[in-house]
């Protein structure tokens, strides 16, 4: 949106020069600093003790919170995986990316879908292409040295848009077209490096010797060893606490025996997590990297349907869930920390996943990292907001949408939603309910058809989701998957 390019432009005058090391490398300086992302999956508004939790036990990420600023309106690119991981990369809403749900309506890729139950299903997924500029293709434009590291989600069925082939100079985890539908979630014995297969030989013969957590945690550590040097962008993106919550220790609930089994599994898929951040904060601090680096942390979206919502808070009282446009489907936390830079405070602003790539371009530095930011991003640059200053983040239109099934529309402190095909427009006072619990569209008609027709402009048909604007919610709900055996 122009909005967010004249932000990007006007900030491109307060640029300083980025350091050089003597080979030529971008050094990281407090002012550009080394970059990591840390995006925990499926994981709750209210599953940290910061943002209110009183059962699960995250002490590394609470501190980040207490010594940095955290966010209590932030929201993911979506309420499921794919299209949320998309809009982060991509800088761009759900009705103007290329992937706007787990699958596709058209063209894609064939490929078999495994639940966590063993059942197969024939679907069709969308993949990113090489046009599609990443958060990698911009950082790196700016010579940062560029990772992401486990779960990328993004490349469909085909091999060859993994992370690698998508602006990223490294790549150590699984894709949907290999390693997921070939082995256990948390316990994994292949893996990717790169193109290469790799098997995680303590994990053979379906042992539960190295958790996938860990294993994500040494690969991030490995590559900041090798660029402790020269400027780096890790994007970190954890299974946990995603289905099925499996996980053999369990030994910081075991003293809940009134809690299930299930529930224990998911809190400790949590707790164990936020562990391995503590590792990877030592090793920032160990090699001196602390104050050059600016660490994120945030959720892919909110809670899912098997979490234990009412046991442990999960969803902190929002309405709905994982999969859906309610607040409790798409509203996570979002946590920034840089020793020296960033102040311990707790903001309100309205902000979301489009609005990373903007405000990793300007963190860079560099006027070419700017550049690539697509002319058409749904983001702005909220940088200021990391470091102690304002921006006007509240006065535009946050948008989502599953195409022809659920939308909505974030601006100020209304929102109009629909989680249902052809159902009326829901009108929300998020401020005053955030909950979502008094539905004000009755009293406030000409708010929703102005909001309606917002939504309708910010819809834009593609390829693989080839719905009209009149049709915005009535459109084909896409190909249903064949069921074949259980494996």
């Amino acid at each position: 949106m122009n909005h967010a390019r004249n932000l990007m432009i006007t900030a491109g005058a307060l640029l300083t020069q980025q350091a050089v090391a003597d080979d030529g490398q971008p050094k990281a300086t407090p002012e550009h600093p080394n970059i990591i992302f840390i995006l925990a999956d499926d994981m709750g508004y209210g599953d940290l003790a910061c943002y209110g939790n009183r059962y699960i036990q995250t002490p590394n990420i609470d501190r980040l919170a207490r010594t940095g600023t955290s966010f209590t309106q932030a929201y993911a690119g979506s309420g499921i995986s794919s299209p949320s991981r998309c809009s982060l990369m991509t800088g761009k809403n759900s009705g103007n990316t290329r992937i706007r749900d787990n699958f596709c309506y058209a063209g894609g890729m064939e490929g078999l879908k495994v639940s966590p139950r063993g059942d197969t299903t024939i679907v069709r997924r969308a993949n990113l292409l090489p046009e599609d500029r990443t958060l990698g293709t911009v950082v790196g434009k700016a010579g940062y040295r560029t990772c992401l590291v486990n779960k990328w989600h993004l490349d469909g069925y085909d091999p060859g848009s993994a992370p690698n082939h998508r602006g990223f100079d490294e790549f150590y985890g699984w894709t949907i077209a290999t390693v997921h539908s070939n082995a256990p979630y948390y316990y994994p014995y292949y893996r990717l490096w790169g193109d290469s297969l790799i098997n995680i030989n303590e994990n053979a013969h379906d042992a539960h010797v190295r958790h996938n957590t860990e294993i994500s945690t040494d690969d991030a550590i490995a590559f900041i060893h090798r660029n402790k040097d020269r400027a780096f962008f890790l994007f970190l993106g954890y299974d946990a606490p995603h289905e099925p919550y499996n996980i053999d220790d369990t030994s910081w609930y075991d003293e809940h025996g009134e809690w299930s089994l299930n529930t224990k599994r998911y809190a400790a898929l949590v707790t164990h997590m936020d562990y391995n951040i503590g590792r990877l904060l030592g090793t920032l601090d160990n090699l001196g990297l602390r104050e050059n680096t600016l660490v994120i942390f945030a959720s892919d979206n909110g809670a899912a349907v098997m979490a234990p919502l009412k046991e442990l808070n999960c969803g902190a009282g929002l309405k709905g869930r994982k999969g859906q446009l309610y607040e409790g489907g798409i509203k996570v936390p979002l946590i920034v920390n840089q020793p020296g830079r960033v102040p311990a405070r707790q903001i309100d602003n309205l902000v979301y996943f489009p609005d990373i790539m903007p405000t990793l371009a300007r963190l860079t530095g560099s006027e070419e990292a700017m550049a690539t930011v697509p002319d058409d991003t749904d983001g702005m640059d909220i940088t200021p907001l990391f470091y102690g200053g304002e921006a006007d983040t509240d006065n535009r239109y946050l948008y989502w949408e599953f195409p022809g099934k659920q939308r909505a529309v974030r601006h100020g402190d209304w929102k109009c939603v629909t989680v249902k095909k052809d159902a009326p427009l829901e009108l929300y006072n998020i401020a005053d309910d955030p909950c979502e619990t008094n539905n004000l569209a009755a009293q406030q008609p000409k708010m929703v058809k102005e909001l309606d027709a917002v939504m309708h402009s910010m819809h834009k048909p593609s390829v693989n989701y080839p719905i009209p604007e009149d049709e915005l919610v009535k459109g084909k709900k896409g190909v249903k998957g064949k069921k074949t055996k259980r494996r």
